[in-house]
């Protein structure tokens, strides 16, 4: 009965054998590796020393457990008269027993590894004890372990730098991992560099944000793994826009190769500078271009400009700091304006009437004379118009021989992208004056020889009562005072100018101020040196002789 209860009390301890005195085994009971990898198990045993073994060698064995043929073949051993199975060779290795190690290290696991293994030890006659208190479970999971990509330091555009791709879990000597690069930044590189664990390549700005795999294979077993990362490449700004959006218009626009934008006066403007780098620079504007200690005048990327007046164009600089290096890019505001006009102006020769009209404008604008509905263009043997310009203001004077008639408006109208503003002179109806010599600008018809004997009185008249100590004198008559004591102001729409265009004339003091109402004015002119007009097919009239000027904007 005593030997009985000795074999039932290992169940009444929990169903486990216990080892016999003086054999220890220490090993953890459940270990796990995923398929294809590596894993090595720590272990430790002890046994009774005997003197009479003490001189035989010490062998120590992992077995299958499962069955008595397992036990036929270990997986490993140390002994060298012993065969291992031939599923294990090479994989399954044992640590030097002679300090009581038994750890055993699996290379390449698979499937059919999983299982229960039980450690054995023998050593002479007296020593020969298989462990069955502690049994390692090994249990072969699918492989899901991905690979590490080691990047040494941050990726900068221009500086070579190498990446390490490695698989955790794998181990030396067993089987041979092929390692392979995929992605956009590497396209440029000979395709047999990409098989090696380590990638040498040169970031691009326009690598950054790309992705970059590595794959490894392993061949036996048949287990593939890979691992995708996002480039983060480090670069100066590699390029400078402007952009641009008006009071009025809520869409920006995108400045493509330009380094000038026309402004139209008063208009207001938002100012967009845009870089490209990583990480962002540090965006700032600054007006003309930015020196040592230079403050800027706006430290962000944005530039908000009031309405635009004369003088405030210029030259406008975005700068783009940034640790890898700085760039800048600056814009000309050039302001635009439609014409303002000066003039026209006209009097008489010898060989015809001569007139003369200026305008002010940014594009400099087009001058051209109208002869009631007719353009008078070119030179000929009647018509002589020239034309010159000089920076903003441009010039016309205009000579007719012959085509007078009363009636007629004759008008000098100026243009540009911008807008229109025209100047025009009224022959009133009346008898020729084809015999005076001097012709008001408001006058554009010759006067009948009673208006010239009316016009001497009130001009007289004018002479006493205006300008007693002056001396009449035979000059052009122009929009200014003219020395025979006539005065031709006229009614304008046209603003002030800033400046006089060059060889013109100064406009009359009396203009009234932008948006007063219009009024006729009269001349008054006296005529010399007067010689009899020609009979005419038309009775000459008592009544006196005006004209008006009237001056329209487009």
């Amino acid at each position: 009965m005593v030997p009985l209860l000795l074999l039932l009390l290992p169940l009444l301890w929990g169903g486990s054998v216990q080892e016999e005195p003086g054999y220890e085994l220490g090993v953890q009971e459940l270990v796990m590796v995923q398929e294809g990898l590596c894993i090595h198990v720590p272990c430790s045993f002890s046994y009774p020393w005997s003197s009479r073994s003490s001189s035989s060698k010490l062998y120590t064995y992992w077995y299958r457990h499962g069955g008595n043929k397992d036990y036929n073949y270990p997986v490993a051993t140390n002994n060298l008269n012993k065969q291992v199975m031939w599923e294990t060779q090479g994989r399954f290795l044992l640590a030097d027993p002679r300090t009581n190690n038994c750890s055993l290290s699996i290379r390449d696991a698979r499937q059919r590894d999983a299982g229960i293994y039980v450690f054995r030890v023998e050593r002479g006659y007296d020593v020969k004890y298989t462990y069955r208190d502690k049994k390692l479970t090994l249990q072969v999971t699918e492989l899901t372990q991905k690979p590490d990509i080691l990047i040494v330091e941050p990726l900068k555009s221009g500086h070579p730098t190498e990446l390490t791709c490695s698989l955790p879990g794998s181990c030396e000597g067993g089987s041979p991992l092929i390692f392979s690069w995929a992605g956009a930044a590497l396209d440029s590189l000979n395709p047999q560099n990409l098989h090696s664990s380590v990638l040498t390549f040169t970031p691009r700005p326009q690598d950054h944000g790309t992705n970059l795999t590595c794959q490894v294979k392993r061949q036996w077993p048949l287990v593939t793994t890979e691992r995708t990362i996002w480039l983060n490449v480090f670069y100066a700004p590699r390029t400078l826009t402007i952009g641009v959006s008006f009071t009025n218009v809520t869409v920006l626009k995108i400045l493509q190769n330009t380094s000038s934008l026309p402004i139209l006066e008063g208009e207001a403007l938002q100012l967009l500078c845009v870089a490209d780098s990583n990480p962002p620079a540090q965006l700032s504007w600054f007006r003309a271009s930015p020196a040592l200690n230079t403050h800027p005048i706006s430290s962000t990327a944005i530039l908000e400009l009031p309405p635009m007046g004369t003088g405030e164009e210029g030259q406008f600089t975005c700068q783009a700091q940034h640790w890898l290096g700085s760039q800048n890019i600056s814009l000309n505001l050039s302001m635009v304006y439609p014409p303002q006009l000066l003039g026209p102006s006209c009097s008489w020769e010898d060989e015809g009437l001569h007139c003369s009209c200026s305008s002010q404008a940014q594009p400099p604008p087009l001058l051209r004379w109208w002869l009631g509905e007719e353009l008078l263009e070119g030179n000929s043997r009647n018509i002589t118009a020239l034309s010159s310009s000089e920076g903003s203001w441009a010039n016309c004077s205009l000579s007719l021989r012959v085509g007078l008639r009363a009636g007629l408006r004759l008008t000098c109208e100026a243009e540009n992208v911008h807008g229109a503003q025209s100047a025009s002179v009224l022959l009133l109806p009346g008898q020729s004056a084809s015999t005076s010599r001097v012709v008001p600008a408001a006058l554009g018809g010759a006067g009948a020889m009673a208006l010239l004997f009316l016009c001497l009185c009130l001009i007289s008249f004018c002479i006493v009562k205006f300008h007693r100590k002056q001396t009449v004198r035979r000059r052009k008559v122009t929009n200014d005072e003219d020395p025979v004591r006539g005065t031709v102001p006229w009614g304008s729409q046209q603003k002030s100018q800033p400046d006089r265009p060059p060889d013109q004339a100064s406009p009359t003091k009396d203009i009234p101020p932008s948006g007063e109402q219009q009024e006729l004015h009269y001349a008054n002119i006296s005529f010399h040196e007067l010689k009899p007009q020609e009979p005419q097919n038309q009775e000459a009239t008592s009544t006196s002789e005006y004209s008006e000027i009237k001056m329209t904007s487009k």
